[in-house]
């Protein structure tokens, strides 16, 4: 446990020190352990936006139950399903692994209240490299990733992922555009300009496409998360996905990047878990400041949940840092 008392040791300062707001941290090894803990001004069941953990949380299983299902392929070209979008050679693969060549936003894409149509803006958007070409971390495939499974499942986003996942998980307080009732459970984001961000998506263009899109959108808490992890912890015990779909995900890398997941492993590659942490090991950041990593070597999780931007983009830097801190105490502690 001394790396967990470590752990704790450096939350309780970096909220001291006002590098974070608050926090929640939940970490489970296995049946051996499981350690909850809320610091500054968040409890353990503060909703958090978690930003681009949408992208694992939901579209990544979201897909990967489509493909299991026979409805589509990883080989497919987005194009197949819509139409709109005008790259004939990115593959459904291709977005997953961030290798489309899609620049990582549409070209406005901080502006949050901006009133030009942002879906336009994605079909009509040129690539940046050839597909399959190099990693090029974009919002806009899994957006694209999003629509399809809208399209082929006849539902909104938002509502398969409460009929298809957090419903058969029990993620009771997970959703995407939460209702006025939850908002006194919300760790508020960023400041906008007149009044902090509370109950709506951060992203901006997540926001100006409707909340619950495939690349950010998804407000959830630790616990639920961590329910989550075990998805792909244990996948025999869960009827979500099959063994055979997470291996494809986590196996099948290209310069760190699974199907959705980062993966430990690649030479060059730093990523926020540390360089500790077991080869084969997957996680995923959310911009606000969130992150989830699994160990499957030690049957570990960590999720980590925090507001970066509540004080400034710039403590984003700072934080940064601070992640891979974090993640090796706990690891210290298996």
């Amino acid at each position: 446990m001394r790396g967990i008392e470590k752990a704790h040791q450096l939350l309780e300062s970096w909220v001291a020190e006002k590098k974070i707001p608050g926090a929640v941290v939940d970490v489970r090894i296995g049946d051996r352990m499981k350690w909850q803990a809320a610091y500054g001004t968040a409890a353990l069941d503060t909703i958090f936006d978690v930003a681009s953990l949408t992208k694992v949380a939901v579209t990544l299983p979201g897909i990967m139950m489509l493909v299991e299902s026979s409805k589509l392929s990883l080989q497919d070209p987005v194009q197949k399903y819509i139409p709109e979008f005008r790259h004939g050679g990115v593959t459904i693969e291709h977005c997953l692994k961030h290798i489309s060549g899609l620049p990582a936003g549409i070209p406005d894409f901080e502006e949050r209240y901006s009133t030009v149509d942002a879906m336009q803006q994605i079909f009509e958007v040129n690539l940046e490299a050839a597909p399959g070409e190099r990693v090029n971390y974009s919002d806009l495939g899994f957006i694209l990733l999003g629509w399809i499974i809208s399209r082929l499942t006849g539902q909104s986003l938002d509502s398969f992922a409460q009929d298809a996942i957090f419903t058969p998980l029990g993620m009771k307080d997970s959703c995407f555009n939460p209702s006025q009732a939850l908002h006194k459970r919300i760790a508020p984001t960023e400041w906008d300009g007149s009044k902090y961000i509370l109950g709506e998506v951060h992203d901006e263009t997540s926001y100006r496409l409707g909340g619950a899109v495939g690349s950010a959108g998804l407000f959830t808490t630790a616990e639920d998360l961590s329910e989550y992890a075990g998805v792909w912890l244990y996948p025999e015990q869960c009827s979500l996905l099959t063994k055979e779909m997470v291996d494809t995900c986590i196996t099948s890398v290209f310069d760190g990047r699974g199907l959705g997941w980062q993966v430990q492993g690649s030479p060059g590659v730093t990523l926020s878990c540390g360089p500790l942490w077991p080869a084969g090991s997957f996680g995923h950041t959310g911009y606000t400041g969130t992150s989830l990593w699994i160990n499957p070597v030690d049957k570990m999780s960590v999720v980590f949940l925090t507001n970066a931007v509540h004080y400034g983009r710039e403590s984003l830097n700072v934080f940064r840092e601070l992640r891979p801190i974090l993640h090796e105490a706990v690891l210290a502690s298996k």
